[in-house]
């Protein structure tokens, strides 16, 4: 007799959103609410709590009977990081090898700079034929935009988001280019970003939020009164861009038809943005 073939399970990418519960999605929760599936959730260093598992719990979410922490390391140490992603998937592959669904918490969007891509890369590597879901959530620089009822975008805006660490003179010519800028973990540059800000005359037109949407979120309009100061690793800085010299399509105005007399026929046009 043939040897029944036990099936694997799926990885999931659980997004939470950057800090409030209510922001989990109702697929999110729906998986987060089975007792069938092993929780894991990453840690940057073992004396340190899972901010992720954190907003779980603040849900009122408890953590099934098996769940388990991985270890991401905050470092930019190559061969280290992919020691420990290394470790990880593989812990990730035998939980799936044993037919077990497992659920990776992710703070933020787990496809938005998280370390559930890093997991996922290498799982892959290990079993390309692994399952593999992702369950979209909420950015912080959403929350944050909505928290100061700032628009992220308008019409024909453009839009950049870079983690600050690209450095000072990229995020300059950044300037000429975009709209709005969502600089990311801004802890290593802020002094220098605020000089940078002044210069160009934006301060006026930037906010800093730290924790978007969690108990300690931090909103902070004055982004100059933050120079030496401590922030969060989790914190951004929403840069607007009012003064870009912008090209032939100015904002406001609409295209003009090949013969130059009406507006053109293009949908796009029509329709307000979604993103």
């Amino acid at each position: 007799m043939s040897e029944t073939v036990q099936a694997k399970g799926t990885l999931y990418g659980v997004s939470l959103g950057p800090g409030d519960p209510g922001l989990i999605t109702r697929r999110g929760w729906a998986l987060l609410e089975r007792r069938d599936a092993v929780w894991t959730y990453p840690v940057r260093s073992l004396r340190k709590d899972s901010y992720a598992l954190d907003i779980a719990l603040r849900a009122g979410l408890q953590p099934p009977e098996q769940h388990q922490s991985l270890l991401f390391p905050m470092t930019h140490d190559a061969e280290k990081l992919a020691r420990h992603w290394l470790k990880a998937a593989e812990t990730v592959r035998a939980m799936l090898a044993q037919g077990q669904d497992v659920l990776f918490l992710v703070e933020g969007d787990a496809s938005t700079y998280a370390s559930f891509g890093y997991l996922a890369r290498v799982l892959r590597e290990l079993e390309p034929e692994a399952r593999i879901e992702i369950v979209a959530g909420v950015n912080s620089f959403n929350a944050a935009c909505a928290q100061l009822q700032m628009p992220l975008s308008e019409q024909d805006d453009t839009i950049a988001i870079v983690p600050a660490a690209y450095g000072i003179a990229a995020v300059e010519r950044m300037l000429e280019d975009f709209d709005t800028l969502v600089l990311m973990k801004v802890k290593p540059l802020l002094d220098d970003l605020i000089d940078l800000l002044e210069r160009r005359g934006l301060l006026a037109h930037s906010r800093f939020v730290e924790k978007a949407g969690s108990p300690v979120e931090r909103v902070v309009h004055d982004v100059a009164s933050l120079r030496g100061s401590k922030v969060n690793y989790l914190s951004l800085l929403l840069v607007r861009n009012p003064g870009r010299v912008r090209g032939e399509l100015q904002r406001g105005c609409r295209k003009k038809d090949a013969a130059g007399t009406g507006p053109a026929d293009d949908v796009n046009e029509q329709e307000e943005s979604d993103v």
